[in-house]
């Protein structure tokens, strides 16, 4: 069995609930023991601290825990499951807690008028700062069914050839061979600008047709597929039995990855360029993604654990 806890959050609603459901089924897949996580609300944290400060042992109960038990327990899990009650911040708690996990998930929140967004204010800290990769899941209005399409549980992973890191890359693969699916990488070419773009509107008394520009489309899509052969090589030939369906796209990657997410299982993302120093902030594609997703969305960070 892996030492490493696949560590979830929970916090009592739906969209917690989802995340735990996911959790369970991937640690089992895995051989993975499981950390059920609840950050307790800041009353139950102040009436803890005041029973501690009378000299007294806290033994307040975790009514969210005692469901989440109560949950797994009827579903007779095949791993090791431990609950933990944690004190302080949502993001500070689990960011905390995902130091020595193998990876830690969370739930989707589509509050406040904005439904189509897939996480608030703590998932976007944990997916932007935690120290191991960090999988978001969909709330169930997002969550599209896969059953009796063709293409059902394939992985999609958004790769720059030059950008990308080892570990996003082999993120991926080993979900795909997990799960024993096709894994899709989706690689974006730059088209060229136009004479106008460069050259700015004519002035009104030179109303001249611009030139006609070289279409260099073909050309750059050869050279992208190229690169992109090259950067997966290590990889198809390390996981020969994983089927990979090539796809280049003009501009952002990000569209295809979302609109490809409707009919995949898992959408794998690096959480920011390999060659920039270490920052809170995700790439564009990241966050595109993390927002508009329709399955769960895995965030990876450089240099962290790379299974799933």
């Amino acid at each position: 069995m892996n030492e490493k806890p696949v560590v979830v959050g929970v916090d009592g609603s739906e969209h917690s609930h989802l995340a735990l459901e996911w959790a369970l089924s991937v640690a089992q897949r895995l051989d993975a023991p499981l950390v059920v996580a609840h950050v307790r609300s800041d009353a139950l944290q102040l009436g803890r601290a005041r029973i501690a400060s009378l000299g007294e042992t806290p033994d307040v109960p975790d009514a969210v825990l005692d469901g989440v038990r109560a949950w797994v327990e009827e579903q007779s899990p095949r791993v090791p499951v431990r609950f933990d009650s944690l004190d302080g911040s949502v993001s500070d708690a689990l960011l905390d807690a995902a130091r020595t996990a193998r990876f830690l998930v969370t739930g989707s929140r589509g509050r406040g008028g904005f439904a189509s967004l897939l996480l608030g204010s703590s998932g976007r800290t944990l997916a932007a700062s935690a120290p191991c990769p960090v999988v978001v899941v969909p709330h169930e209005a997002r969550t599209v069914s896969l059953e009796g399409d063709a293409e059902s549980g394939r992985v999609l992973v958004g790769l720059h050839p030059e950008e990308t890191g080892d570990e996003v890359v082999d993120f991926a693969f080993h979900a795909a061979q997990q799960r024993g699916v096709a894994l899709e990488v989706v690689t974006a070419y730059r088209l060229p600008p136009s004479p106008i773009m460069l050259a700015g509107p004519p002035a009104p008394a030179l109303q001249m047709p611009p030139p006609v520009p070289v279409d260099e489309t073909p050309e750059l899509v050869r050279e992208t597929v190229s690169l992109q052969e090259d950067r997966l090589r290590p990889f198809t030939e390390r996981y020969g039995d994983v089927e990979v369906v090539p796809v280049v796209v003009p501009a952002d990657a990000a569209g295809r990855l979302v609109e490809g997410s409707r009919r995949a299982a898992l959408v794998v993302v690096g959480r920011h360029r390999r060659h920039r120093v270490a920052t809170l902030l995700m790439g564009s594609v990241a966050h595109a993604v993390l927002h508009h997703a329709h399955c769960p969305v895995a965030i990876v960070p450089p240099h962290g654990p790379t299974s799933l």
